[in-house]
């Protein structure tokens, strides 16, 4: 006969709650515990309108959905989690009073009440295998020097490896054409098309990914099935003389960024890259060119995650576009770059400014808004949780271009890496989506000062 299964409590830390409000949903048949602590943490923080406070909000509403009318012995318990008709475990909140004999840690830190309450709990119920789930690592050590099993949450990381992450185009060495054995050629309109048999290629290949080789090819794959795969074939002199606003790409890479921001037919874009490599620039011209030359929409919306910004913006003077610029000088400074060949470089700024519906916006202030025929740009968004750039994406409307800015080398929010964070979480679930791109550009065409910092700091 099978032994029987020990029964699991997961135990979720504050900073998890923030991260994904709907965590306590995925941990299929197993007990969720919310220590009292967290609640009363999230209690604290709930208030405002920052990016933060609304996580907080949300999670609480869930909690407060789920346990309903529930008894204080069922809280204890453990009450069903109901999830698309089905039971997916129960839920509990623990008291944090633990007996004073029991403590371990100095009670004065709430990271250290929850791990003297895990104790306790462990004691109390030695058969259960309980496990705290935190994205501190200070936190996760503690709870191990404590005898208290601890991981990271998971859930949303969709990969382990950086290095596994999408690109955007599959790099052949030599040429593109000696490992293709048989191929069909269409021209069309103008353009030429190339259908190569599935197994010809390698097998993470997905659709608007770019295939490039060091003799020049450049394609782009723009349909694909089970055993065939079509490819646009693009001629590397085309692609390298595309213009928006005057901007010309520097290198092949820059230039298929280019071909995706001014694809009508694509409505997000995401750019990786090394601080330097001209993501911002890039973005700014075509949506310059897009909304004053092509008129295809009608305002640009500029706005940035940055860890001041996603706390409060109300203690800086003036309105709100007043506010976020000092947060947004990326952007001003990259308007100055596309001018400053210009006679009157200030000159040219300010018509701009005056010609182009540029708006900044505070992310504290979007939720909640639809942006109709707008070009949304979202820089430095390698410091959003998944949970958060789901929120601003989902703000598109009908006739919206969103551009996702960033480096993953640089992240500065809390508990968020590089596997963890929102863009990576972006570049991996839109793979294949027939309107979207992702390109990670290589260098650092900015200087040679820069470049040499990027690769030697």
């Amino acid at each position: 006969m099978a032994a029987k299964r020990r029964t699991k409590a997961y135990v979720l830390d504050t900073n998890v709650l923030i991260h994904d409000p709907t965590a306590l949903l995925n941990f299929e048949e197993h007990q969720v515990v919310i220590p009292m602590t967290v609640l009363e943490e999230l209690d604290k923080i709930k208030l405002g309108k920052s990016a933060v406070a609304a996580e907080c909000r949300q999670a609480i509403r869930l909690i407060d959905q789920i346990i309903g009318e529930s008894s204080p012995e069922e809280i204890s318990n453990g009450v069903p989690i109901q999830r698309e008709g089905k039971r997916r475990g129960y839920l509990s909140i623990m008291l944090d009073k633990p007996m004073q004999q029991s403590l371990l840690l100095p009670n004065d830190l709430n990271d250290n009440k929850i791990i003297n309450s895990l104790i306790f709990l462990q004691q109390q119920k030695p058969k259960m295998q309980i496990i705290l789930v935190t994205k501190d690592i200070n936190m996760r050590l503690k709870a191990r020097g404590c005898g208290i099993e601890s991981q990271d949450y998971h859930n949303d990381q969709l990969v382990s490896d950086i290095e596994s992450v999408s690109t955007g185009f599959h790099q052949f060495e030599n040429s593109f054409w000696d490992s293709i054995e048989k191929v069909e050629t269409q021209h069309e309109e103008g353009r030429t098309y190339h259908t190569i048999a599935r197994g010809q290629l390698p097998d993470n290949i997905f659709v608007n990914q770019y295939l490039v080789d060091d003799q020049g090819f450049v394609g782009r794959i723009k349909a694909m099935d089970k055993t065939t795969v079509r490819v646009q074939d693009i001629p590397k002199e085309q692609i390298m003389q595309q213009e928006a606003w005057g901007l010309k790409p520097r290198d092949v890479y820059q230039a298929i960024a280019l071909d995706l921001l001014l694809d009508p037919d694509i409505h997000l874009v995401n750019l990786t890259g090394a601080a330097g490599s001209g993501k911002t620039i890039l973005a700014l011209a075509a949506a310059i060119e897009m909304t004053v030359a092509q008129d295809r929409y009608r305002r640009i919306i500029a706005t940035r995650s940055v860890r001041g910004l996603d706390e409060d913006i109300g203690f800086l003077p003036g309105s709100e576009a007043e506010k976020m610029e000092p947060w947004l000088g990326a952007i001003t400074d990259n308007l100055e770059a596309l001018h400053m060949d210009d006679e009157n470089t200030h000159g040219s700024i300010d018509y701009i400014l005056q010609k182009v519906p540029l708006q900044f916006k505070s992310l504290n202030y979007i939720r909640g808004r639809s942006f109709q025929k707008s070009l949304i740009i979202i820089d430095e968004s390698q410091n959003l949780t998944p949970h958060q750039i789901k929120t601003i994406i989902t703000r598109a409307g009908a006739g919206s271009k969103v551009v996702c800015l960033g480096n993953l080398a640089q992240i500065d929010t809390p508990y968020l890496n590089a596997m963890s964070s929102g863009l990576t979480y972006l570049s991996e679930r839109f793979k294949g989506f027939i309107h979207g791109g992702n390109m990670q550009l290589q260098g650092v065409p900015r200087s040679a000062l820069a470049e040499y910092a990027e690769s030697h700091l």
